[in-house]
């Protein structure tokens, strides 16, 4: 969340921090903040509580963080267990890492002819336009 925040800038909040609310009632406003704090802490981490035992014995491994989109379609995808699209043989022979740094592609494990599943139909004259398929689009 605060990744990008350089140490340039957390010295100017605390320096603007000082200036606006001064040396004296900064403490208390950096303990009252801790407090609230900790205050919705407690309350997610009872909500989550209460919601776990209300979906019953079934849910209890139940993740929160699976509900975001982005977790939830990486751990679809590389996850472990069940590899019902056949995913784990693809993401074993694609390594984005060195095909993005120019190593040359590695040699695949698996040969895979798709010319029999494709038929590309009959070639089309000069200025003939492709058959429209409405089911396509």
């Amino acid at each position: 969340m605060f990744g990008d925040i350089g140490g340039l800038e957390v010295v100017t909040i605390v320096v603007m921090a000082i200036v606006i609310f001064g040396p004296d009632k900064l403490p208390k406003l950096i303990q009252d903040t801790m407090g609230f704090i900790r205050k919705i802490r407690s309350f997610a981490d009872s909500a989550k509580e209460d919601i776990r035992s209300e979906l019953g014995p079934e849910f209890q491994n139940f993740d929160f963080e699976d509900l975001n989109p982005k977790t939830f379609v990486r751990k679809q995808l590389l996850g472990n267990g069940d590899d019902p699209l056949g995913l784990k043989d693809l993401k074993d022979s694609v390594d984005l890492k060195s095909a993005l740094n120019g190593d040359p592609a590695p040699t695949p494990t698996a040969s895979v002819d798709f010319s029999k599943s494709v038929s590309p139909g009959p070639a089309l004259a000069v200025g003939e336009r492709p058959p429209f398929d409405p089911d396509a689009t």
